[in-house]
C-alpha cells in the first residue's frame, strides 16, 4: 500500500447525533415546519444540494429569508465546529502512517461548513489530499470521488486503502474502483461487511 484514505464522520470524528437532533428542531421552528416535515425534506429533497454544494443554497429551498438562512448556517456551523474533534487514536494513527512514508487522504460527504472550518481543526495539515463532497460536487459511492482522491495523491486505486464506518455504501464503492476497504466498527452497530475490519484506528497500523 502507498496511501490510506479516510472517511471523516464517525471514523475520524464523531457526529453529535443528540446535539444535532435538538438543533434540527430549532431549524424546523425557524422555518415554520414540524420537525417531521423538516427531517423529510432535509434528508430527502435537499440532500444532494447540501452535500454537493452550498448549505445556504440548500436552505433557500425552504423559502426562508436571507436573515433566517444566515442564522441557520451559523447554527449548523456551531454544531460542526464542536464535532470536528478527533476520536482517540486518530491523530496518532495518521501521524504514524505518514512517518512510515504512506500518503494520507480524506474523502468526506459533508456540508460546506466543514471545509470552511477545516484550517482551525486539529486535522489541518495531516492529509496530502482532501476531498469534500460539497466542494467537488461528488458524493460517495460515486467512483469518481475515489478516483479524484487517488489522482490527487498520485497513486493507483489498487495501491490505496480506504477506511470508514460504512455509511453511504462507501466501502463497496471503494472496492469497486479497486481500493482495499476497511470497516471501522462502531459500538452498537452490526454492519454486514465481509472484508477487512478494525475496532479502533490504531489497529490499522497492522494492516499496512
Amino acid at each position: 500500500m502507498r496511501a490510506v484514505i479516510f472517511d471523516l464522520w464517525n471514523t475520524l470524528a464523531e457526529w453529535p447525533d443528540d446535539v444535532w437532533a435538538e438543533v434540527r428542531r430549532r431549524f424546523a421552528g425557524r422555518l415554520g415546519l414540524t420537525p417531521e416535515e423538516f427531517d423529510r425534506r432535509w434528508y430527502g429533497e435537499i440532500t444532494e444540494v447540501r452535500e454537493m454544494g452550498s448549505l445556504a443554497d440548500a436552505l433557500a429551498h425552504f423559502d426562508a429569508s436571507a436573515d433566517v438562512v444566515a442564522d441557520l448556517v451559523a447554527l449548523r456551523r456551531s454544531v460542526t465546529q464542536q464535532a470536528l474533534t478527533p476520536v482517540p487514536g486518530a491523530l496518532e494513527t495518521i501521524s504514524e502512517l505518514r512517518r512510515r512514508g504512506l500518503s494520507t487522504g480524506l474523502i468526506t460527504v459533508c456540508t460546506d461548513d466543514v471545509p470552511a472550518l477545516w484550517q482551525a481543526t486539529p486535522f489541518h495539515g495531516l492529509f496530502d489530499a482532501e476531498v469534500f463532497s460539497c466542494t467537488v460536487g461528488l458524493r460517495k459511492p460515486d467512483p469518481r470521488i475515489y478516483e479524484l482522491a487517488c489522482d490527487r495523491l498520485g497513486v493507483e486505486a489498487h495501491d490505496a486503502l480506504f477506511v470508514g464506518d460504512g455509511a453511504n455504501d462507501e466501502l463497496a464503492g471503494a472496492e469497486r474502483v479497486g481500493m482495499t476497504a476497511v470497516l471501522l466498527e462502531r459500538a452498537g452497530e452490526d454492519l454486514t461487511w465481509h472484508g477487512l475490519r478494525i475496532r479502533a484506528l490504531p489497529e490499522l497500523l497492522a494492516l499496512v
